[in-house]
């Protein structure tokens, strides 16, 4: 968390990844949730997304019990949220995939902003683990904030 931390300590860029990395993250589940799955047309949490969010939180589990914790119920409810904005916008005759493509690009130009004001480079660009700890290091200020261990 805190070599993350170094590239990320101007406030415009803290705002922007406040706002984008959670886009990144809501764009990526449901990229991935619209995958095929075997059995997937009967459960909106049977698919590709869910498989690697198992995968993820195992990780958030090695690096902080209680992280992982606090993502189960963030992934969950955007595996619901999909399901269901899905469902609404192809009822509309709306792609949902190209609102999630757009959103996806939209959140990473944002990143690179981000990191453009900051004059630093993301830190996954020096290990790709930074990725995952992007999350984490946001819902640590959470925890930080309500005085939960993490």
């Amino acid at each position: 968390m805190d070599k993350y931390a170094q590239s990320h300590q101007n406030h415009k860029n803290k705002i922007i990844h406040w706002v984008c990395i959670p886009v990144i993250l809501f764009t990526i589940t449901g990229l991935m949730a619209m995958i095929p799955f075997p059995g997937s047309e009967k459960h909106w949490i049977l698919n590709w997304s869910g498989l690697v969010i198992i995968f993820v939180s195992i990780y958030y589990a090695s690096v902080s019990f209680s992280i992982m914790l606090g993502f189960l119920p963030v992934f969950i409810f955007f595996l619901f949220l999909h399901a269901f904005l899905r469902t609404y916008f192809e009822s509309m005759g709306i792609s949902y995939i190209v609102i999630l493509v757009a959103a996806f690009v939209i959140a990473w130009i944002g990143q690179f902003v981000g990191h453009h004001i900051e004059g630093k480079r993301p830190s996954f660009f020096d290990d790709l683990q930074f990725l995952l700890i992007g999350p984490a290091w946001l819902l640590h200020f959470i925890y930080k904030a309500i005085g939960l261990p993490y």
